[in-house]
This record gives C-alpha cells, sequence and structure tokens, in this order.
C-alpha cells in the first residue's frame, strides 16, 4: 500500500512538474551613480556602482555595458547606418559626421573592478565588453565599480545637448548600462538608432550640476529642501543655497532605464491625478507654449483614470512630462516631448509616451526584436485613449467620437503592403531595409494586429485579455508567444496560426463574394479567399425590407468562434471554412429575390487590403 502511494505521489508531481507554466527568470540589479556636471564644457566625471544579481541557470564569464553616447561620433556604426539608409531619420541623416571634437558624444571608461578585482575590458564602439577573471555562479551577486567620463553631444537623436526647442540638455542613454541577459543569452547590440532592452533594478542617482538648473526624470526626488526649487509646492517660496552647484540626488525603484532633463528655465507645475500618480510637467514657458502647457495635466489625468481602469493600474507614484528630446521617447516614470505644438499634438504625443509606460517600461518586451509588441500596442492604445478624451478634454469639445479609433491605420498598413516595401515583422528592429518598412511594420501593423485580434475574439474577451497579460506578464519581459497564449487562454480559441501568419510573413487579407445565385436548396453565396492569410469572416446578408442578418464564419483552426457582439447585433454562425479551401458556399434558405446585398466585413474591422470586392449587390 505504501508502494501504491508513493508511486501515485510521484506521478502527481511530474505531472504538475509538466503542466505547470515555469517562472521565468528575470537578472536583478542595483545602480549607485554621482556625477559632476560641468556645464561649460557639456561634459561630466561619474562613480558607478552596480550590484548584478545572476538569477540565470548560467555562469557569466563575461558581461557588457551599453555606452550610448559613443554613437555620436563620425564614423560610428549609427553614422554610417544613417547614411546608407535610402529614407534616413531627417534628424539624423549625415549630421554625425559632420560634428567637431567638442560637438561629439562620448564615455570614456577609466577604471572598472568586479568584486574588488581590476577586469579586462575593450570598447567597441558603443559596447563595452568585459572579461571577468572570476565567472559569476548563478544565484549570486556581483559587485562593479566603475570611474568614467562623459561628453554630451549636439541633440541630434532622442538625447544631447541644446535641441531645437532651446532645453539645455536631455539626458538619455547618459550613463554606462549593463546589457540583458535573459533566457535569450546576451542582448549587445550596438546602438544605431532603434530600440532598448534593460535589465529591473534599483537606481540612486545623485546630480551635482550648477545651482541654476532645474532638473526633472525618472525617479523621485530625495533632498527637495536642499534643492530649493523646481519641486516645492505651488506657491511656495524656498530660499536657494548658497554655492556653485547643487546636488539632486533621486530614487527609482523598479525600473529599467534612468533618464533626466535639466534647464535653467523651466517652469514647473505639480498635478496629483485623481485615479493616478503626482504629475510633474516641466516646460520652457514663451508665446509657443505658455498658453497650452498648463492645460495639459487636465488631459492626461482623464487618461490615467481610463488607462488605469482598461489596461493596467500605473504601480509608481509620479509620472513626469519634460520638454525635451527631439520628438516624443518614453523612458521609466518619464518622457521627453518637444513642447512647440498645437494642443491636439501635445496632448497626442503625450498619451502616446505615456501608453509606452505600459507596454516597454511595465512589461519591458524587447523593443529590438519586438518593436511591435511596444510602438504598435502603444498605437492602439493612443488611438483609443485619445478618442476617450473627446468627451472629457473641454477643449476637444465638439470632435467626433468614432467607433473605430484604428482606421486609419487599417487604411496605412493595406497601402503600404501593396509597395512591396513591406518586410516581416520577425525582423530585427536594426536591420529592416528602410525606416518606412520598419515604422509601418512596428507602429502601424503592431496596431492592426492588436485591433485585428479584437474583431477575431471579440471585445469582451479582448478587453479581459488585455488586463489579463498585463497581470501575468508585467515586469517578465514578454515575447509574442507569451502574449498570444494569455489570449488563447482568454477565448477558448487557438489563435497560433494568427500570430504566424501576421509577425513571421507578408500574405495579406483580400476576401470577396464571388456570385449570388438561387438554387434547389435556397440562396447560394460563393465566397473566394484571394489573399494568402486566412481570416474568420463576418458576413452581412442586408434584405429588400431593410432588414440585415450578420454570419459569422468561423476556420477550423481556430477550434472555436468568437462570441456573440455586446452591441446587442444577433449573429448566427455557419460551418467552419477550412483555409485550405479557397472558396467557401454560404447557403441560405428563401430566394435572392429578398435579398438586396452581401458584404464581408461590413463594419471594416478585418485587415482586407482590396475592399471593392467585399460587396455584391444583387441586381
Amino acid at each position: 500500500m505504501r508502494k501504491i502511494l508513493l508511486i501515485t505521489a510521484l506521478l502527481i508531481f511530474v505531472q504538475s512538474f509538466m503542466t505547470a507554466q515555469p517562472e521565468r527568470w528575470q537578472q536583478a540589479i542595483k545602480y549607485e551613480m554621482e556625477i559632476d556636471f560641468d556645464t561649460e564644457k557639456h561634459q561630466f566625471t561619474g562613480t558607478q556602482k552596480v550590484e548584478y544579481t545572476n538569477n540565470s541557470p548560467d555562469e557569466l564569464d563575461k558581461v557588457f555595458y551599453h555606452l550610448y553616447f559613443n554613437a555620436f561620433q563620425p564614423g560610428s556604426m549609427m553614422d554610417m547606418r544613417n547614411r546608407a539608409l535610402a529614407d534616413s531619420d531627417q534628424r539624423v541623416g549625415g549630421r554625425i559626421s559632420k560634428l567637431s571634437p567638442e560637438e561629439i558624444g562620448y564615455h570614456k571608461v577609466t577604471k572598472l573592478t568586479c568584486n574588488g578585482k581590476p577586469v579586462k575590458y575593450e570598447i567597441v564602439g558603443t559596447i563595452l565588453e568585459v572579461r571577468l577573471g572570476e565567472p559569476i555562479a548563478p544565484n549570486s551577486t556581483a559587485v562593479f565599480e566603475m570611474e568614467f567620463n562623459s561628453q554630451v553631444p549636439v541633440q541630434i537623436r532622442r538625447s544631447g545637448r541644446h535641441n531645437k526647442e532651446g532645453i539645455d540638455y536631455s539626458m538619455s542613454q547618459w550613463y554606462p548600462k549593463m546589457s540583458e541577459y535573459d533566457y535569450q543569452g546576451w542582448h549587445s547590440n550596438p546602438y544605431v538608432g532603434r530600440e532598448f532592452h534593460g535589465v529591473w533594478g534599483d537606481f540612486d542617482v545623485k546630480i551635482k550640476i550648477d545651482k541654476d538648473f532645474i532638473l526633472g526624470g525618472t525617479g523621485y526626488l530625495q533632498n527637495p529642501e536642499k534643492i530649493g526649487y523646481g519641486y516645492e509646492n505651488e506657491g511656495q517660496k524656498v530660499k536657494r543655497p548658497r554655492g556653485k552647484k547643487l546636488t539632486w540626488h533621486f530614487k527609482a525603484p523598479n525600473v529599467h532605464d534612468f533618464v533626466w532633463a535639466a534647464d535653467p528655465d523651466y517652469s514647473h507645475i505639480k498635478h496629483q491625478a485623481k485615479d493616478g500618480p503626482m504629475m510633474h510637467f516641466l516646460y520652457k514657458k514663451n508665446e509657443k507654449t505658455e498658453e497650452l502647457w498648463p492645460l495639459l495635466p487636465q488631459a492626461m489625468d482623464a487618461s490615467f483614470s481610463y488607462i488605469n481602469k482598461k489596461y493596467g493600474k500605473y504601480p509608481y507614484d509620479q509620472y513626469s512630462f519634460i520638454q525635451g528630446g527631439d520628438g516624443g521617447m518614453e523612458y521609466p516614470m518619464a518622457t521627453l516631448i518637444t513642447g512647440e505644438r498645437s494642443f491636439g499634438s501635445l496632448v497626442g504625443v503625450s498619451v502616446h509616451e505615456l501608453m509606452h509606460s505600459w507596454y516597454q517600461m511595465i512589461m519591458g518586451t524587447n523593443e529590438a526584436l519586438y518593436a511591435w509588441m511596444d510602438e504598435g500596442f502603444t498605437s492602439y492604445g493612443s488611438d483609443d485613449v485619445m478618442n476617450h478624451l473627446k468627451t472629457k478634454v473641454p477643449a476637444f469639445a465638439g470632435k467626433e467620437v468614432v467607433d473605430f479609433p484604428q482606421a486609419g491605420s487599417f487604411r496605412g498598413y493595406a497601402n503600404f503592403s501593396s509597395s512591396g516595401a513591406e518586410e516581416p515583422l520577425s525582423i530585427h528592429a536594426d536591420h529592416f531595409t528602410t525606416n518606412a518598412a520598419y515604422g509601418v511594420g512596428s507602429y502601424v501593423k503592431g496596431n492592426v494586429f492588436l485591433a485585428q485580434l479584437e474583431y477575431i475574439m471579440g471585445t469582451e474577451n479582448f478587453e479581459k485579455g488585455l488586463l489579463v497579460y498585463f497581470d501575468t506578464w508585467k515586469f517578465k519581459h514578454p515575447n509574442p508567444n507569451d502574449f498570444i497564449r494569455v489570449m488563447e487562454k482568454v477565448s477558448g480559441l487557438e489563435l497560433d496560426w494568427y500570430r504566424e501568419y501576421m509577425v513571421n510573413s507578408l500574405h495579406t487579407i483580400d476576401y470577396g463574394v464571388n456570385s449570388i445565385e438561387e438554387k434547389d436548396n435556397g440562396v447560394v453565396i460563393q465566397l473566394q479567399r484571394v489573399g494568402q492569410m486566412p481570416m474568420p469572416v463576418d458576413v452581412t446578408i442586408s434584405f429588400q425590407d431593410g432588414t440585415e442578418q450578420v454570419i459569422n464564419i468561423p476556420m477550423v483552426i481556430m477550434r472555436g468562434k468568437k462570441p456573440q457582439p455586446t452591441d446587442g447585433t444577433k449573429m448566427v454562425y455557419a460551418p467552419d471554412w477550412p483555409w485550405t479551401n479557397l472558396t467557401y458556399d454560404l447557403v441560405l434558405p428563401g430566394n435572392i429575390s429578398n435579398i438586396e446585398a452581401v458584404t464581408i466585413d461590413a463594419k471594416e474591422r478585418m485587415a482586407d487590403v482590396v475592399r471593392e470586392n467585399n460587396r455584391k449587390v444583387v441586381r
């Protein structure tokens, strides 16, 4: 009997081990940094202490750091890449090649130890390659201590000094940053202009700079009373400390990057969101900004309330909107945005960069490999939030709330897919042939990926799935399969086919109505799959008496069907359509004289690239 019990217990253990979803390990890091900034030379010296915990099952005999500022030197990989592209980013182009020694950026590492012992290292472009004398064992922590000096480049891309709106310093990618090591190995990609991947950790940063400057960025300011201004309560007058420089001390918990900006002329607004964090708005007051920036807090307050409910709860107590950078760029707890815009554009860029807090800062998808999971998902959410704000922001009064705010992305994707320039979403972000292919793929097709998935699985399941995805994979670096598995579990459908077609191929969707004929068994409507990508199809039958009937045709490979719509439409389900069959006969009772027209995808929720053949009228 005892033997049987032991065997049974063993079988239960093995079965649970085989069926349970493993917890994906994450590396951990703690940064302590102090820098002393020389605003006349645009240079700074720094010390950095990193506690790096290897939670992987692997022994690490080397580590890598990103040295992003090194990209802003003539002949760098970023320089050569942008000069070679047929449609180079206009902000970059050949500008790097023309930088003088006083205008370039650089990081120079002067000392590096691991656990108190010197290590061998080599700077290779934007990567610091470090060979360890003793490997870092699994489940152990190594302490790296570094001394470095850096020069801030002229503002070209994201980071730099003296941007086009006159902001002195936009300090992103400004420090030696440990590369990510995950289940796919090291991610030590050279910086040529695309996206990022990083280790979540805690930052303790001290920035010593001329006392005239006001700073904002990632993290919570630890010493506002010593700084004397910039973060005081509205209307409060605080006496400025003596001395030429002040040290701003920030701490940021559980983030994978740290950004800051500085200018002596920043105006500062604080606003506590009703359902969200304390918000900080730092901008340079002039005739283009002084009227509109004070209106921004109300719009972003409404945004937080909506996003928290629909996409998941923002986990930090602060967020800052800071004028700076070269357009709009997201970072943990903050964004840099150009600020001399119309109000609609100002809110639009703020909403977009804020949505990145969900699909990059909290989810942390590897943007180099899956940029569409960040930019595309963010674009979907941005369209949704901006549509919602039409009813919440007085300045948007009169703007029409639309049923489908992603319609523009569908049109853009359809147009680009016929250009011959489209490339698969599976391509590494740095290796697209053109910026256009990267941009349309990541932003537009990524947006379409989500919006069309909503069509496949139904709005209720889709919105539930987004929340489950957020709660399941926050702070865990999810990949495309992780996302689609969540949606499969929520919907009860098989959806791997959808991910494979949309991500790994250039197959497009094109369905048409071939014919409508009356036969002995009723009215036979022959539908055709013209494109190479199969989809479940909604067919609307319009009758002569003004009524309509919506029929959903699922696919065999879905192993199910989407639920009834929540808008009150009564949908009828037809037999499944095997993807191998190019045509499908939909049989209706009655006679053809009762039918006015047949329309495929009447609501245009499917990314059908040729709509001319979607509708046939009975003559």
